[in-house]
């Protein structure tokens, strides 16, 4: 599975500590994050992980093609609701685009916990019928 791992500046700690955590369920696919939260996570973990720009630059966007062409399966995007973001319409296109092609989205730690716990039971198997019917449409 292709899983994305974002997050705000005050909520890079808790992703990293939640990339720490779960090392061994991540390792088992691929990952991408935007640019200093993927840094802080490849530092912390030694996990392999396609890093685009950092959000405000246009990280966010670069995944959300990602997820408009469905080669997204989840995300994992810690937001900070308390404060301000000066790329608030990225964000909240990112959110639009993961609930416009159905892809999980966890974006606190109570969701990312039962996200995870999914991705570790095999429930996103789902995803690899659109990645063949992608396929097949394309043939």
């Amino acid at each position: 599975m292709n899983i994305a791992l974002i997050a705000h500046d005050k909520k890079k700690p808790d992703l990293v500590q939640f990339s720490i955590a779960y090392k061994s369920i991540l390792e088992k696919h691929v990952l991408f994050a935007t640019g200093t939260t993927g840094l802080r996570i490849m530092e912390a973990t030694g996990l392999p992980i396609t890093r685009f720009k950092s959000g405000p630059l246009g990280g966010d966007q670069e995944i959300g093609s990602l997820i408009a062409k469905n080669k997204m399966d989840a995300v994992f995007f810690f937001r900070d609701p308390l404060s301000s973001q000066p790329h608030e319409p990225d964000v909240t296109a990112l959110i639009r685009l993961c609930d416009v092609y159905s892809i999980p989205l966890a974006t606190n730690m109570g969701t990312a916990e039962i996200l995870i716990h999914g991705l570790e039971r095999g429930d996103f198997t789902w995803r690899n019928i659109i990645h063949d019917q992608q396929k097949s449409d394309n043939s």
